[in-house]
């Protein structure tokens, strides 16, 4: 069995991406690892650089700033990284840069990928998400996070990245997976709050003109983490790889569990039936389960 890792990344050290954890978390079970590093204002090709792996595979690419619709650059920039996999790889595993995935996940992906890989009828994996707010210290647990995606593919020629790089579709199709019980840490709004605005101001530059992002993005300095509706404490471990981020980067940042005072109305009322049931009425499922 051959596993291709494939990701992309820009700007890494300027908006505090951990994509070298994201690359070493799941580079034990890779036969290969592809990332496209888009021509960045820091030093990220050198941080990828200087992960000492003959599994790695760097191509460099330059992203298409005029396009500045619905995120459209970030599924272009995951295509290349795709394409450039091995042609005969049996699995593909994307990673994005601030995902990251517990090593003791890493046996139960192995061995779901070997369960599946000769059923023509499974063209990807599903694993779950815990998405860490404010600090290493909270989870997400309201409708606004997403809990499923398709991280493992079957490569294919008609398999792409779909819409802003969430998901696949195969011929603008939704993809046949199976659930697997592993998780995707998402790191993504875990960030000193400086750090944090100045991504957000540039994320939203690859959905919206500078119009939007004058009126919806606050002309301010620092990130304001209270506006949040619901978090739990986390209190299970971090991936090892994350352990030195961690150490050196967990800012303070306290959240009352218990206080949902941005939860009103019907997202109040569908939080609780979630909560009591284990069933999200509406969900999004950008996938169809096997």
């Amino acid at each position: 069995m051959k596993v291709s890792g494939f990701s992309f990344i820009r700007n890494a050290i300027k908006y505090d991406y951990p994509i070298k954890e994201a690359i070493l978390s799941i580079l034990p079970i890779c036969d290969e690892f592809v990332i496209a590093v888009g021509k960045s204002e820091d030093e990220t090709y050198n941080l990828i650089k200087s992960i000492d792996s003959v599994k790695l595979k760097i191509i460099e690419t330059v992203w298409n700033d005029n396009l500045r619709q619905g995120g459209k650059v970030l599924a272009e920039e995951t295509n290349k990284a795709l394409k450039a996999i091995s042609s005969d790889s049996d699995w593909a595993f994307y990673i994005q840069g601030d995902e990251v995935v517990h090593e003791k996940y890493l046996p139960v992906i192995q061995q779901a990928m070997m369960q599946w890989k000769d059923d023509a009828k499974v063209e990807g994996l599903l694993l779950n998400y815990l998405h860490f707010y404010g600090s290493y210290d909270y989870v997400g647990d309201s409708r606004r996070w997403y809990r499923k995606e398709i991280r493992i593919i079957k490569p294919h020629p008609d398999i792409h990245s779909y819409k802003d790089a969430q998901g696949f579709r195969k011929r603008n199709k939704l993809i046949k997976v199976k659930q697997i019980d592993a998780y995707i840490y998402h790191y993504g709004w875990v960030k000193p709050p400086e750090l944090q605005q100045a991504k957000q101001k540039f994320f939203h530059k690859l959905w919206h003109d500078d119009k939007w992002i004058k009126n919806n993005i606050p002309d301010t300095d620092y990130f304001d983490y209270s506006q949040i509706d619901s978090l739990q404490h986390f209190k299970g471990t971090h991936p090892k790889v994350m352990l030195n981020r961690i150490n050196e980067k967990n800012w303070f940042f306290s959240f009352d569990p218990t206080n949902r005072k941005n939860l009103k109305g019907l997202n109040k009322i569908l939080y609780w039936i979630e909560k009591k049931m284990n069933y999200r009425i509406g969900e999004y499922k950008n996938y169809k389960l096997l």
